[in-house]
């Protein structure tokens, strides 16, 4: 038998066929790590056939009873829902939010008009608090920046922050702002009074400066020399004990004879110079003296009857004494009281004619007393806040005020007007006086300062970090002003030099606070009284 071709077996030398079938994948022998897989046993419900039947067969309508549906629901383990529906909010996520809002900045930013000048893009930068310029930052990163910054915080805070401004403006104005109350028909014949004792002085004054220029420049400096010689010279004289209280106030007689101290005892005692010994003590206050002053002519050519000294206290009281009856008569009670004040008087200063008397009130306001008409002739406003200091001018026609604003003012006693506004001390003005030469004022501030200020000029012209602690009182010599004296709450009282400012002498002594102090009007003494309740007496040796 053959073999048939292509049908029964291979042909010789022929290719092996190849299955395209996928072969099953060989099984990975176990590694010696691999724990086998535990059986687990299948879990047999039940036949819930069986369960209906038998529900079927007895007419119940549910898997459970109508009784047990009952009780089921009885017990909460069934809700039935009422067909009632809730509209639930659509939360955003916070991502989504946040995108949100930078999108709507965006928006705003691109909406806000944000000025081309630099320097308005700075100021308003500046007005809003943020830095006005960063590292490499340009004008256009800057007007960008501003208008980021605004789209952030609205164009309302940059409208306030310059309302803001405004009412501080106006506030700064209101500092400057005058009143005027309407006096009293004697106030026009006492202006006139006023000029026409003002006006002659005046002209005395400036040809006594007259005449002092003719001087050789080498005299005028030999002298003023000799007189800080003089001054580099002083030394306690005398020191006294003046109360059981501090003393507040000090002031010399016009014939320097004498040595009037106010105490927070509210008593006044009049002292004898050199010496020291106590006179007589005047008792009328009963609360905290804040001045005594001697009438310009006390003791040299006014009338023994006439008020020789006034006083002030911290309830309000202003009371005028005399010295005769004080001293002779052994009289305590005073002459008369000006009523009036409904605040605290901090000082009292007799006008150089002494017909006036003026007072300082810490109702935000100093007056002008006639005390020949007997009435108030001028109530004077112009200060934000209390009066504590008044000077009159060496010819009578100024006065000047320093107030705890801050501010002092200058008024010419003849128009009624201010003449000057003082502005340049951080705190409370203590202290005012006028140099004898007529154009320059010294004031003293709770700043440690004391300043300098020219009529003339209208400005200050120096400023002298006197003290350590707040300046209480300064004075110039009160004949030719050649010196200036200065006190403080540094326990010190120092002198400097007029013209110049340098200083001279530096009175230390006193174990407190300097509360007052005084030149005689012989330049020979200097009075200094201190929270330590003593005064002291200064000479030169």
């Amino acid at each position: 038998h053959g073999l048939r071709a292509g049908t029964g077996g291979a042909r010789r030398g022929a290719a092996p066929r190849v299955s395209l079938s996928p072969q099953p994948p060989k099984a990975k022998p176990p590694e010696e790590g691999d724990a086998p897989p535990a059986k687990r046993a299948p879990i047999f419900y039940g036949s819930l056939e069986e369960k209906e039947r038998e529900r079927l067969a007895k007419g119940e309508s549910g898997l459970l009873g109508k009784e047990g549906m009952k009780a089921a629901l009885e017990a909460g383990n069934i809700n039935i829902s009422s067909g009632e529906v809730f509209d639930l909010e659509d939360h955003l996520s916070e991502r989504q939010a946040e995108v949100l809002a930078e999108f709507e900045r965006r928006k705003r930013a691109r909406q806000i008009n944000v000025s081309t000048d630099d320097a308005e893009v700075k100021a308003c930068l500046r007005a809003l608090g943020e830095p006005i310029t960063l590292f490499g930052e340009g004008p256009a990163e800057r007007r960008e920046r501003l208008r980021n910054i605004l789209s952030v915080v609205g164009t309302d805070a940059l409208k306030k922050t310059r309302k803001d401004d405004d009412r501080s403006k106006k506030s700064k104005e209101e500092y400057q702002q005058t009143w005027y109350h309407e006096g009293p028909r004697s106030l026009k014949t006492a202006r006139l009074w006023l000029a026409n004792y003002s006006l002659p002085r005046a002209a005395k004054r400036l040809e006594e400066a007259r005449l002092l220029k003719e001087i050789p420049e080498a005299t005028r400096t030999s002298q003023r020399q000799e007189l800080h010689k003089s001054l580099r010279s002083l030394n306690n004289f005398c020191s006294q004990i003046g109360d059981d209280r501090p003393l507040s106030y000090c002031h010399f007689s016009p014939n320097s004879k004498l040595l009037a101290t106010a105490c927070w005892s509210g008593l006044c005692k009049l002292w004898s110079v050199p010496d020291c010994n106590l006179v007589h003590t005047l008792r009328g206050h009963s609360t905290n003296v804040g001045a005594i002053v001697f009438h310009p002519k006390a003791t040299v050519s006014l009338d023994k009857k006439d008020v020789s000294l006034a006083s002030c206290a911290a309830d309000g009281s202003v009371k005028l004494w005399n010295l005769e009856r004080a001293v002779l008569c052994c009289s305590d009670e005073p002459v008369a009281d000006i009523e009036g004040h409904s605040m605290r008087v901090a000082r009292v200063m007799w006008h150089p004619s002494g017909r006036f008397l003026g007072t300082t009130c810490y109702d935000h306001s100093w007056r002008l007393w006639d005390l020949e008409a007997q009435e108030e002739i001028l109530h004077q406003e112009g200060h934000s806040k209390g009066v504590y200091d008044i000077a009159f001018h060496t010819d009578g026609s100024l006065a000047g005020t320093g107030g705890l604003d801050a501010f002092g003012r200058v008024w010419d006693l003849r128009t009624g007007r201010c003449i000057m506004f003082l502005e340049g001390h951080l705190k409370e003005i203590y202290g005012i006086n006028f140099s004898p030469n007529g154009y320059h004022v010294a004031t003293g501030s709770g700043d440690n300062t004391c300043k300098v200020w020219d009529l003339r000029q209208r400005k200050c012209i120096y400023t002298i970090p006197a003290h350590q602690n707040l300046v209480t009182g300064v004075r110039f010599e009160p004949n030719h002003g050649n010196f200036l004296l200065t006190g403080a709450y540094d326990n010190t009282a120092k002198i400097w030099t007029h013209p110049g400012w340098s200083p001279l002498k530096t009175l230390a002594g006193h174990e407190g606070k300097v509360m007052g102090l005084d030149i005689s009007l012989d330049g020979q003494l200097i009075a200094t009284c201190s929270y330590d309740r003593t005064f002291k007496l200064w000479t030169a040796e």
